[in-house]
C-alpha cells in the first residue's frame, strides 16, 4: 500500500500510478444481493443454468455491481493520511469493457489524474481500472471523483 502523509504529498502524486488492492473474489452470493438491492434480475446475472448456456457460458455481475466494488478494491492500493473524510463526488466516465464472470478474481488499480482546491478541501480524479484476474480486457474502467477534506 502507498502511504501519503498528507493532501499536499498526495496531490504532488499526479500523474503517477498509486498502487494495486488485493484480489476479491466475485460470487453468486453478492450478485444475487445486488440483484435484490437494485431490482435487477436479468437471467444473466442470476440463472446459473440458464446463463451457463448464454453469451457468457457462466452468470456475470452486474456492471454496477463492478463499479460499486471500486472503494473497497482501492482501499488497499493508497491512503492519505490526516482527512477527516473522503466524499464520493461523482463519476467523469465509466465503461465496463468485459464481463466479470462468477467466481472471477478481480482488482483494482488506481492512476492520480488530477487534483484541483475545492473548498473546504481537494477534489481528486482517480482513473481505477478493476482487472479480472487472467483476462487480457478489464471488467471496468471508471473515473472516479473524490472530495478529500483534511
Amino acid at each position: 500500500m502507498r502511504v501519503f502523509a498528507d493532501l499536499d504529498e498526495f496531490a504532488a502524486a499526479r500523474g503517477e500510478h498509486l498502487g494495486h488492492g488485493g484480489w476479491h473474489e466475485v460470487t453468486q452470493e453478492q450478485v444475487d444481493l445486488f440483484a435484490d438491492a437494485t431490482g435487477d434480475h436479468q437471467w444473466i446475472h442470476v440463472d446459473p443454468v440458464k446463463a451457463a448456456a448464454g453469451p457468457f457460458g457462466a452468470p456475470v455481475a452486474h456492471g454496477y455491481l463492478t463499479l460499486s466494488l471500486i472503494p473497497s478494491l482501492v482501499r488497499d492500493a493508497y491512503t492519505v493520511r490526516g482527512l477527516r473524510m473522503g466524499v464520493n463526488y461523482g463519476l467523469n466516465r465509466v465503461r465496463f469493457p468485459s464481463p466479470v464472470v462468477v467466481g472471477s478474481r478481480v482488482r483494482a488499480g488506481a492512476e492520480l489524474l488530477s487534483v484541483t482546491d475545492l473548498p473546504p478541501g481537494k477534489q481528486a480524479v482517480v482513473k481505477v481500472t478493476v482487472e479480472i484476474e487472467g483476462e487480457p480486457k478489464p471488467g471496468c474502467v471508471a473515473e472516479t471523483v473524490v472530495l478529500l477534506v483534511p
